[in-house]
């Protein structure tokens, strides 16, 4: 017992019992530039990792399993000196219990994603103040992860993390309105954050928590106890649709989720899902292309 705890404590002071929240990959593409095999591109993609991957964003300790899996693909479409124009794909993953295999939760492009940066500049966040836009966007979207991830091991849970993700979005209006202001095309910075706290969707955030929890969760024990709740979950979507038609939440949902339903109403025992199909036809038309796909 006694070589256990010595073992236990020289581990955790390395870093092997408790790891930072997240795994992050991060890659950039800069072929429209012309000047792809830059340094400059190398450099700010390992930084950007680092910065992620090494930085501690909650009080919560993490085992290295249990870190959340994520994506950011930088696309870089034109630079000139420290100012860089991009877009930006973000992606994210948890496990689903009794099981190998990893749910998208979070599927997001963000095409204002513009920000200067020069070549080994530190990447540090404040909380309380604009550092810069690279910094600024590259955290918003780390709390709202956090607080979907969250959601979808506990309602409403992730509550906290959106107020963080909150806070982000106006310190940065001020410096930097590009993809943060209330109003205009694509600013879905703020639309996404103000949605996600905003009482008139909290029933996106009770899909994401059955669907999840609920549903999936269930589905290695209970297959179609499972697969039941997540109709249950796309019912709920129905609601929200027929209060705010054609929102952008939905939209947020079915990026991260489309092709998963799809599979999952495909297949798994047969229960009827007539109405749930009437139900994503309503709902998100916009993807007929996946319900077309599902046998039934």
């Amino acid at each position: 017992m006694r070589k256990f705890l010595l073992l236990f404590t020289l581990l955790y002071s390395l870093g092997f019992v408790h790891a930072q929240e997240f795994n992050a990959t991060v890659a950039i593409n800069a072929e429209q530039t012309g000047r792809q095999n830059l340094q400059v591109f190398k450099t700010l993609e390992r930084g950007i990792t680092e910065f992620i991957n090494n930085n501690k964003w909650t009080d919560l300790e993490y085992r290295t399993e249990e870190r959340i899996k994520c994506s950011f693909f930088i696309n870089i479409v034109d630079f000139t000196n420290d100012n860089f124009v991009a877009t930006l794909q973000v992606q994210a993953s948890r496990p689903v219990y009794g099981s190998n295999y990893d749910t998208t939760i979070f599927n997001v492009n963000d095409k204002k994603f513009n920000f200067n940066y020069v070549e080994f500049q530190p990447l540090n966040y404040n909380p309380n103040t604009f550092e810069s836009n690279l910094i600024s966007v590259i955290s918003y979207y780390l709390y709202t992860i956090l607080g979907i991830e969250a959601d979808t091991f506990e309602l409403n849970s992730g509550t906290n993390y959106f107020q963080i993700a909150k806070n982000i979005v106006g310190n940065a209006q001020g410096s930097n309105p590009l993809g943060w202001n209330a109003t205009g095309k694509g600013e879905i910075r703020f639309k996404l954050n103000d949605d996600l706290l905003s009482g008139t969707y909290e029933g996106y955030r009770s899909a994401m928590y059955k669907y999840h929890r609920e549903g999936l969760d269930v589905m290695s024990s209970d297959l179609k106890k499972g697969k039941k709740v997540i109709l249950e979950s796309i019912k709920l979507l129905e609601d929200v649709h027929r209060s705010r038609p054609n929102s952008f939440i939905m939209r947020v949902f079915f990026d991260a989720k489309a092709d998963e339903v799809s599979r999952i109403l495909s297949g798994g025992p047969s229960i009827n899902i007539v109405d749930t199909m009437a139900i994503l036809a309503r709902v998100a038309p916009t993807y007929s292309k996946n319900w077309s796909e599902i046998k039934f």
